[in-house]
């Protein structure tokens, strides 16, 4: 089953966000705590959105995706951002990875939304090979780029005012 997250499994989403950083090798860098989780997911301008898998027997999280929308200058509409799809290695092969996506793509379906992306490691062949198997296309000429810690902030001090500055920037 497929159900949309509530403020209650915010623990367990933050336990599986742990569970996957350990699987892609940097634990370290899952700082996220409970109350981030909880404000992004459910404050009054929710950055993010989840959907849960259940085991159909207990109940129970097996795996969880976290999305949220982007926008597209040359499509000129919006898209999905999947940042993690995961599912806990007792319940993989179940077709909870699938179902996720699958309703995720319903989503985007019915928001109107042309585009669907994600990252995926390069040496994370079982999973290249689950994404294969759906048809996804796989971006090799795009180079993901990250500026965070101090070359951020370096840059940041570098920056001009900016006139007419809304709240939101």
């Amino acid at each position: 089953m497929i159900r949309a997250a509530t403020a209650n499994d915010v623990a367990e989403i933050r336990a599986m966000i742990r569970e996957l950083a350990e699987y892609e090798r940097a634990v370290e860098q899952a700082r996220a705590t409970e109350e981030q989780l909880r404000e992004a997911l459910f404050g009054e301008l929710p950055a993010a959105f989840a959907l849960i898998a259940e085991d159909d027997e207990t109940g129970k999280a097996v795996g969880y995706a976290l999305w949220f929308p982007r926008f597209s200058t040359w499509t000129g509409t919006r898209g999905m951002h999947l940042e993690d799809l995961y599912v806990r290695p007792h319940a993989r092969g179940g077709g909870h990875g699938k179902a996720l996506l699958a309703s995720l793509a319903a989503i985007c379906e019915r928001h109107g939304y042309e585009r669907f992306e994600w990252w995926v490691l390069a040496w994370n062949e079982p999973t290249i090979d689950f994404y294969k198997s759906l048809g996804v296309e796989f971006l090799d000429e795009w180079t993901v780029c990250r500026l965070s810690g101090e070359p951020l902030q370096d840059l940041a001090a570098q920056a001009p005012a900016v006139r007419n500055q809304s709240p939101a920037l």
